[in-house]
């Protein structure tokens, strides 16, 4: 049987991206307020954020020994893992808004139509329109 339509609540197919951070409170506040996610539980260890639609959330795991990726990458220094990307509508204005909240902007922007920013725990996330 299929899942559509289905109360999301009862689904059991839920998936979901996990970000380790050695501050769980911090990145998971970023990330609520940067998205307008509803912050599902949090406690010092793991935190998840309700995205609000189908069945994805967004989590956060303490790890004392996280080491931040760098940008952009270089051979000899520590990789990111993976990036965000999020869909905004106003670039300059979303981009600001980040950085009001605890993002960084790097020097290095690839793309005109895209903005590499660093979350709180230096995780590199795009906007783009």
């Amino acid at each position: 049987m299929g899942t559509a339509g289905k109360d999301r609540w009862k689904r059991k197919d839920w998936w979901g991206v996990v970000l380790d951070a050695p501050d769980v409170a911090e990145l998971t506040r970023f990330y609520s307020e940067l998205r307008d996610w509803a912050i599902y539980k949090m406690d010092e260890d793991d935190a998840a954020l309700d995205c609000g639609e189908g069945v994805a959330y967004l989590a956060v795991q303490r790890n004392p020994d996280y080491v931040r990726p760098i940008w952009p990458c270089s051979p000899s220094s520590q990789q990111m893992q993976l990036h965000l990307d999020f869909e905004v509508e106003d670039l300059a204005a979303e981009t600001e808004r980040a950085i009001s909240l605890g993002a960084t902007l790097p020097d290095h922007q690839p793309q005109d139509d895209v903005r590499v920013l660093l979350d709180p725990a230096g995780h590199p996330f795009c906007l783009y329109t």
